[in-house]
């Protein structure tokens, strides 16, 4: 069933947040301990405790529901044998990862300090100290739950859940502690509570766990979309729900967007496709699917250059698999230098109709790289099918080749549903002003809602020196109820025809087409002559000022020459 327009959101329980981001404080606190605060390695030990202790709590919630254990469930699956526990875990939902015993928390935690022979059961008992039992823990769940937690590479070989933490730590005497500290740090914490929230807390939660991590934000891969502009892309593509769709992203980043989209969607009714160069941003995409209950769609998230090699094709590999909803939030500059020229190549035309960007000379690194996003995302959406893409402003009214022939297209094709032109500084780390393009080709539009929202929200400082702008709840409402609804409102929104917009060299800037007003007022013959001697007398008096402050400014001047 889809969502139902309107549904209601659980508000977040802000103490459970808190609880949790404390959690992931002192993770952070245990790394910067060690020496590894800002460390590359950083992220990788944060982000894989975190996930252990997810996966561990649910698989434990798991055990007590939907397995019937009740509360005592770890200690009854833990005395189970082999075929007990085969029968046990037949009938736990297929997105709960399957623990053994001996790679629960509460085991490692029970033999700290207790490292040697003798101190380990089941698969870990070759373990000769605690960091190898850590990892050993680790390493075992991502080899047990392989086929269904694995993203995958281009040429579909599976990334693994966990790779192990120790190996960060340089002094292998100091190994064992450091392990014992992350454990000690996840068993004060339960993830119980949290099961009960949905996702705009998951939402609070992801964004807070990756803030240190995502600093290179505008690099290709690295990009973290604000939660407002997902929330708005999501309510304008999908107002009232959906069943049985798809959605995609060429350059998911970290996931914001098709999160969004799904959850607008409903999580249950749609299925993700995302493709991303960055091992780095799919190794959060990945987190950030698995605590939205999405990890059905882990096998659609792959590791490769969209541009250079789509990986998500039709069955007979001959063509771009296309989509019931695209969004997207591009790398807008990057350098392709290596690959420019394959892909102006002939065998790559039919993607890139409009054509490739060159590269700036002395800055290779400026190349339009979006533009063939939006190409490949025009190309990628089903007939009927709406897409949401964040541009760079400027874009709207560019004069070059290739932006011009991407707008004419989106108005000969009748696709082209709406823009939001945002604020300034809506992205931390970027000053580019960026809008919003709607795509929608399940109607034959003859017009477009342009809309500028470039006034709205509130600019606060963040990180103590990078200026935000923010917007409220309120502002987001009503950015979207007025592209949904269609309103026009003064110097705010309106309605271009699709005749005018090519009579206006297919601009999309909503300032070209707001009506100038004139305010006129009647007034009789000697009212006009009166207004007008009023103003006369005031400029006389300004004239007048102004002559006796030059004259003041030379005598001040020639007594200085004097003295």
């Amino acid at each position: 069933m889809a969502k139902e327009e309107g549904q209601l959101e659980q508000p977040v329980d802000q103490q459970v947040l808190a609880d949790t981001k404390a959690m992931i404080d002192g993770l952070k606190t245990v790394c910067a301990n060690a020496g590894l605060a800002n460390d590359s390695s950083e992220y990788k030990i944060i982000t894989e405790a975190f996930l252990y202790k997810f996966l561990n709590d649910r698989f434990l919630h798991a055990l007590r529901t939907s397995g019937g254990l009740g509360e005592d469930a770890e200690a009854a699956y833990t005395a189970m044998d082999e075929p007990q526990r085969e029968r046990l875990l037949g009938k736990l939902e297929a997105n709960v990862a399957i623990i053994r015993p001996e790679y629960l928390l509460s085991y490692l935690f029970n033999r700290k300090g207790k490292s040697g022979e003798g101190a380990y059961d089941g698969k870990l008992a070759e373990a000769k100290s605690f960091h190898e039992a850590f990892d050993g823990a680790l390493n075992g769940i991502a080899d047990d739950n392989v086929e269904i937690f694995s993203v995958r590479t281009g040429e579909g070989q599976p990334i693994r859940l966990f790779n192990g933490v120790s190996r960060f730590i340089v002094e292998e005497n100091r190994r064992d502690s450091f392990c014992e500290q992350l454990v000690d740090r996840l068993a004060r914490f339960s993830f119980e509570r949290t099961f009960d929230q949905k996702y705009d807390f998951f939402a609070a939660v992801f964004e807070y766990l990756i803030s240190d991590y995502n600093k290179d934000s505008g690099t290709y891969g690295e990009y973290f979309t604000p939660h407002s502009i997902a929330t708005i892309m999501a309510r304008i593509l999908v107002p009232e729900g959906d069943s049985n769709v798809t959605v995609y992203d060429p350059a998911a980043g970290t996931g914001t967007l098709v999160l969004a989209v799904a959850h607008q969607i409903g999580e249950g009714n749609c299925t993700i496709y995302t493709q991303d160069r960055s091992q780095k941003a799919n190794e959060f995409l990945r987190l950030n699917l698995i605590l939205n209950g999405l990890v059905a769609s882990l096998p659609n998230v792959v590791h490769d250059d969209t541009l250079l090699n789509p990986r998500h094709l039709t069955r007979d590999k001959k063509s771009i698999q296309q989509f019931d909803y695209v969004v997207s939030n591009p790398p807008f500059k990057s350098d392709f230098s290596d690959t420019r020229d394959t892909l102006s190549g002939d065998s790559y035309r039919s993607r890139f109709w409009a054509g490739v960007p060159n590269i700036p000379k002395k800055k290779p690194e400026g190349m339009a790289i979006y533009l063939m996003f939006l190409q490949h995302i025009l190309v990628s959406l089903k007939p009927g099918g709406k897409a949401a893409v964040v541009v760079p402003t400027g874009f709207l009214t560019a004069k070059s080749r290739i932006e011009k022939a991407i707008r004419k297209r989106l108005i000969d094709d009748h696709m082209l549903r709406g823009v939001v032109s945002m604020p300034s500084n809506i992205f931390a780390n970027t000053g580019t002003n960026v809008s919003i393009v709607f795509i929608d080709s399940s109607k034959n539009y003859d017009h477009a809602l342009l809309m500028d929202a470039s006034k709205l929200g509130e600019k606060r400082k963040v990180d103590g020196k990078n200026q935000r702008t923010f917007l409220s709840d309120e502002e987001i409402d009503c950015i979207v109820g007025v592209l949904n609804n269609g309103e026009e409102q003064d110097g705010f929104s309106v309605l271009a025809s699709y005749k005018d917009i090519e009579a206006k060299d297919y601009s999309f800037s909503a300032g070209q087409y707001f009506e100038v007003k004139i305010e006129y007022v009647d007034m009789t013959p000697a009212e006009f002559d009166a207004e007008l001697a009023k103003h006369t007398e005031a400029l006389e008096s300004l004239f007048a000022e102004g002559e006796r402050l030059q004259k003041e400014i030379a005598d001040q001047l020639g007594r200085l020459h004097f003295e």
